[in-house]
């Protein structure tokens, strides 16, 4: 025999009924006898509690309107389900119901009270309703439903609102009922009746409770609660939406798992099977093929050494320290006494080894009366300073991490606070049952849906992590890295279990945000079409609103404005991607106080496109001094647009059609004077002298100009092109001298010690530089173990491709370092 309880949601429409009809009618043909528990129809409880509130004040008018409301319903859900011939009795019941119902709510008003009795007997109206109208066309469907009111079965104590069941006479009751009934019975959930026959209610989660009760009584085989999804999930499906249904759940799983906020059950539930070690399971009315999960006395799923995530989203957390509680007997007695006799529920439990404080949480309502209650009982110790004031920090959160197998895995800890700790959520207090059945954390409740995210993608590995990127630039180099993601999606995604999704895409006119993510081939589009006006305080206000796990800011412009938010950002605990130059070539000062930021925060600060775009210079130089090398000098041609300017200047072209040649190709910036002032060098050489612990600022790099002062005094690009060619003898005549010594001309960069310099050099074939074609880089580093031959790093130094795909690298760094 199996019990089955169908919640408000199963009986909420009529597909939803129809849908029970279903369910019955093939336990019916496997010949598997049941009892079906009802909850009252969708609604309806929240309804009678309003009807309740206004017969109170005494607003007649709305109460009308409210039982024309109810009677509509049942009478809408009536003349659905059953034919017109059979119709008027089950209409003619439900209306003297609900006249019942009105002189309930007359002497409601009459009283102007609503005392807890008055509202278990309202209440007892909705279940009433439903598991009546549910018989009626179980009945229709030729199944031998018959209609069972609890009050007659379930004999409680006089505690209204939620009363306490007397299993002894409650037991007898239900199996004499049961012995001299046979067929299928529909049963009023959540209500009951005290020894005097007065309605009485169980509390919440009540018809999960009479289910239970029911079950145990009768010794079921199972007892099964149908409900809207698919069993018990390993995090609440609303916030997590990669949570998944559990196959098997132990009793004491199901009971931490409810108990930390989950929602599908409610522990009172599980007593009654507890003591029989009648199993649970959870299924959904509306996806019946689904076997949903099992709640038994043991669960086998020794690969799963955590069942379950939950949390309570508010909590306010009460700490007591001082002196006066080291070694003294009988605190925590005198503490604990203090609030229960205030009917004070303590939710979690810490103390310190030192006994100098004790930390524990409770619902934030009973906050003001938790003060008050300490203070009392120990004025004495307050008084004398033994005890320091009472400190109450509300707007705090509880997760918990849940499973009978952490006993026996190690690493359950390190990867709670790893995934934590990378996203920035500090752990206020900590608390474990020496059982290792579950650990729970309090953090700042405005973490706790990040919290959620970040851990579940942590423990249930075998869901695709997720890296959740926010990017501001959409030009060359922001449309070539997202071409780039795009053709390496399912790479990552398939092979590497990596799910990189554009939440948010901004350029200087338009901004467009979706933390379900945007689409990689068509975020042009809609970015065009759905973008709202672009403003970065706005991109970044909502990207930290969001607060998603994992989150990555990558800035594609090279504009001094992005720059500027990067400290709040790294503050939000984002990690930042850039080839963005403008942040770590500002003073030394601000240089330091990000990399400091991003260290402190535990994020990612990656900039390797800084300097020689896609080549590997940043990362080398750091290994070398991480290693503990000395780096004594640097030499570099760091300008791919200058590179390709030199190496395709000869005495055969002029300088100035050579330049109009790299703008043309995109080489070099629009105004191809923030190239050719050397400015551009100039940043990289500061940041590689920074790298290697020189505090150096901009203006003590010695730049020697490459150009006459009139280039770069013209008010226009056209006009700055008209001075170049004023300057084309003149660097005809340097690249003709260079080239009767045999040699050619360079752009060079050197860090010399302590000081840097860059200038127009020629270099014969003995040099390094010699050979350079196109747009390559090159870069040396001389130190104490590369001194004889330096360590050379050569290739493109500019071009979106693989400045993009420098970008890409770090992106999946970062990846790596926080989604492990």
């Amino acid at each position: 025999m199996k019990v089955l309880k169908f919640g408000g949601t199963s009986v909420g429409s009529i597909e939803s009924i129809q849908q029970i009809g279903s369910i019955l009618q093939d336990y019916q043909q496997q010949t598997v006898s049941v009892v079906v528990v009802v909850s009252a129809v969708k609604g309806v409880t929240n309804r009678l509690q309003e009807l309740g509130d206004w017969a109170v004040s005494g607003e007649d008018s709305k109460v009308q309107e409210g039982l024309e409301n109810l009677q509509r319903r049942h009478f809408d859900l009536v003349k659905a389900l059953i034919p017109l011939k059979d119709q008027s009795h089950i209409l003619a019941h439900i209306k003297r119901l609900l006249n019942e119902l009105e002189e309930v709510l007359q002497g409601v008003t009459l009283l102007k009270e609503l005392s807890l009795r008055s509202q278990d007997i309202l209440f007892s109206f909705g279940e009433r309703l439903s598991a009546y109208l549910l018989h009626e066309y179980l009945r229709q469907l030729d199944l031998p439903a018959f209609y069972v009111d609890a009050r007659q079965i379930i004999l409680t104590d006089d505690h209204f609102g939620g009363a306490t069941v007397d299993f002894n006479k409650t037991n007898d009751l239900i199996q004499n009922y049961f012995g001299k009934n046979q067929g299928l019975a529909v049963v009023t959930g959540f209500i009951a009746a005290n020894g005097a026959g007065q309605t009485t209610t169980l509390g919440r989660g009540g018809s999960d409770y009479t289910a239970a009760i029911i079950g145990s009584a009768l010794d079921a085989k199972e007892i099964e609660i149908w409900t809207d999804v698919d069993g018990v999930m390993t995090a609440d499906p609303n916030i997590v939406s990669r949570a998944f249904s559990l196959a098997e759940l132990s009793y004491v799983e199901a009971m931490e798992l409810t108990h930390f906020g989950a929602k599908v059950i409610y522990p009172p539930t599980l007593q009654p099977a507890f003591s029989k070690s009648i199993p649970l399971r959870i299924r959904n009315t509306f996806n019946t093929d689904f076997p949903g999960t099992l709640i038994s006395k043991e669960a086998s799923s020794p690969e799963m050494p955590i069942k379950g995530i939950s949390s309570i989203k508010s909590i306010a957390l009460v700490n007591v320290q001082g002196s006066g509680l080291v070694g003294v007997p009988g605190v925590a007695s005198r503490l604990f006494g203090a609030l229960g006799r205030q009917n004070i529920n303590i939710i979690l439990i810490t103390q310190a080894s030192s006994e100098h404080s004790i930390c524990f949480a409770i619902v934030p309502e009973q906050a003001k009366a938790t003060k008050l209650a300490i203070q009392n009982e120990f004025a004495q110790e307050l008084s004398a300073g033994l005890i320091e004031p009472i400190h109450i920090e509300a707007k705090q959160s509880i997760v918990a991490i849940i499973g009978e197998n952490m006993r026996k895995s190690a690493g359950i800890a390190d990867k709670l606070f790893g995934a934590l700790g990378k996203n920035g959520i500090n752990v206020i207090a900590i608390a474990q049952g020496s059982s290792e059945l579950n650990v729970s954390v309090v953090i700042d409740e405005h973490n706790l849906v990040k919290a959620l995210k970040a851990l579940h993608g942590a423990f249930f590995v075998h869901n695709r992590r997720r890296l959740n990127v926010f990017m501001i630039g959409s030009g060359l180099i922001g449309k070539t890295l997202l071409d780039q993601i795009a053709k390496q999606y399912r790479f990552f995604f398939d092979k590497r279990q990596l799910e990189i999704r554009l939440c948010a895409i901004a350029n200087s006119k338009k901004m467009l945000i979706n933390a379900e993510g945007i689409s990689l081939e068509r975020w042009q589009e809609d970015l065009a079409d759905f973008g709202m006006s672009s403003e970065i305080g706005s991109f970044v206000k909502t990207m930290k609103t969001l607060n998603l796990p994992n989150s990555v800011f990558v800035d594609n412009t090279a504009t001094a404005d992005v720059p500027e938010i990067y400290k709040e950002v790294l503050d939000a605990s984002i990690s930042i991607v850039t080839p963005n130059k403008v942040a770590n070539s500002q003073s030394y000062q601000d240089y330091t106080s990000l990399q400091e930021l991003a260290f402190q925060k535990r994020v990612n600060f990656l900039y390797e496109t800084n300097v020689g775009a896609g080549l590997p210079v940043i990362n080398s130089l750091n290994d070398l001094m991480l290693s503990g090398d000395q780096i004594t000098s640097i030499q570099g041609v760091l300008s791919g647009t200058l590179s390709y300017i030199f190496n395709s200047f000869t005495e055969n072209k002029k300088f100035s059609q050579i330049v109009r040649e790299a703008q043309e190709k995109g080489y070099t910036e629009p105004d191809p004077r923030h190239d050719l002032n050397g400015m551009d060098v100039a940043r990289k050489i500061l940041i590689l002298a920074r790298e290697c612990g020189i505090p150096m600022e901009l203006e003590d790099v010695n730049i020697e100009p490459l150009l006459a002062p009139a280039c770069f005094e013209a008010a226009t690009v056209q006009g700055f092109f008209m001075a170049l060619e004023d300057q084309d003898q003149v660097m005809a005549d340097k690249v003709k001298n260079a080239a009767n010594e045999g040699k050619v001309l360079r752009y060079v960069a050197v860090l010399d010690g302590a000081k840097a310099a860059i200038k127009l050099v020629a270099v014969g074939p003995e040099s390094m530089f010699y050979s350079l074609s196109g747009s390559d880089n090159l870069i040396a580093f001389s130190s104490e173990r590369y001194k004889e031959k330096p360590l050379l790093i050569r290739g493109p130094g500019a071009g979106a491709e693989v400045t993009a795909a420098g970008v890409f690298a770090d992106l999946i760094k970062i990846s790596d370092f926080l989604v492990e």
